[in-house]
């Protein structure tokens, strides 16, 4: 008897985590313009401590042990025929291929500066590009950081950490950062920021030049009136998120180019389709990106398949999470009321990485 078909489109962490708990069950397909799993989280020590970063956020799909059973696809999704149930893919070796399924995730993710880049690419660019920004960093006398998101705030913390001899300047528009948590979680970052000598400068809103998706050098001019602020490396990371869409039905997308999603992560008004991640209108925080929605997700594609009910997840109405990212003294939590949890390197290597990671989500890593 021929096994369900899952293609799953966009193998970043979301479609990677589902496609993870469905193979055993069911044919799975996934697509990925790149070689491996390169997550959009942690810029900060992306940028800052590769190596390091790239322990946890960065996989060949042939070292994840639950992808074993799963088809992965090298390519770029050009477009998809809900009518005959197939999308199409450019392959890396200029092959068209369509691929039939019975359910379809739609994962493709945004595009967000030099980190989120939608395009085709190799391993060997993928490394290149991740090498490339360290060193433009590293090489900086001062670095300025644009932006008040978790991204923006965790860069210039670990940027000043690293490198204590450069300056380091954060700015944003608001009164305070981190306008997505909860308020005190900018309360508690603020004095971490200012005791790692970084610069903080509320009410500065930039002019955002054409191109952000790459490290600038040119002065930042200000809407808000400030005089130009010159820095040896600028990185914008002000949350300007684009969806990757392009190749998904018109009829599936919002106003904003956003795939429409039930809390149920179901398309609503198509058969077999589902949507999760950045990419997915759930709520207005995305929030199915985060919150162990991938597994919601498989829990309702067997349920689909199987003629069960779904069930929907309840977003919250804060981020809550890491800012700073994992150090070498552990790992610091905010929850979404604003506590802070400090988990010691310990527990977080054998408990958190070791076993609830390594072993819970991925079902092993091949290191």
């Amino acid at each position: 008897m021929t096994r369900p078909r899952v293609v799953i489109a966009g193998l970043g962490e979301t479609g990677v985590l589902t496609a993870v708990r469905l193979a055993k069950r069911y044919d799975v397909v996934g697509i990925s313009t790149k070689p491996a799993l390169v997550s959009g989280q942690e810029l900060g020590l992306r940028l800052t401590r590769p190596d390091w970063w790239a322990r946890d956020y960065h996989h060949s799909f042939a070292a994840l042990r639950g992808l074993d059973r799963a088809r992965v696809l090298h390519g770029t999704l050009t477009g998809a025929d809900l009518a005959s149930k197939t999308v199409s893919v450019a392959m890396a070796d200029g092959t068209i291929v369509d691929e039939p399924y019975d359910v379809l995730v739609i994962s493709t993710g945004v595009s967000n500066g030099f980190w989120r880049r939608p395009g085709l690419e190799s391993a060997e660019e993928v490394a290149a590009t991740i090498d490339g920004t360290h060193r433009q960093l590293a090489r900086a006398r001062s670095i300025a950081v644009i932006g008040g998101g978790a991204a923006a705030v965790g860069t210039a913390w670990n940027a000043a950490r690293v490198w204590p001899d450069k300056r380091v300047d954060l700015f944003f528009p608001g009164e305070g950062a981190l306008p997505e948590h909860h308020r005190r979680v900018w309360a508690r970052v603020r004095g971490e920021l200012e005791a790692a000598g970084v610069g903080i400068h509320p009410g500065h809103r930039a002019v955002v030049p054409a191109e952000i998706d790459r490290i600038t050098t040119e002065p930042v001019p200000w809407s808000t009136g400030q005089d130009p602020v010159h820095a040896d490396a600028v990185l914008w990371a002000i949350g300007r998120t684009s969806p990757n869409t392009d190749w998904v039905p018109a009829e599936l997308l919002d106003e904003h180019g956003y795939v429409r999603a039930g809390l149920d992560l179901k398309v609503p008004g198509v058969d077999d389709v589902f949507a999760i991640g950045d990419v997915a209108a759930t709520d207005p925080l995305r929030s199915s990106a985060r919150n162990f929605t991938f597994k919601l997700l498989a829990r309702n594609i067997r349920a689909h398949l199987e003629g069960g009910p779904l069930k929907t997840f309840t977003p919250p109405r804060r981020r809550w999470g890491s800012v700073t990212g994992y150090q070498d003294d552990g790992l610091v939590v905010f929850t979404a009321r604003g506590q802070r949890l400090r988990i010691p390197r310990l527990p977080v290597d054998r408990m958190v990485r070791a076993r609830v990671v390594d072993r819970g989500y991925y079902r092993g890593i091949r290191r």
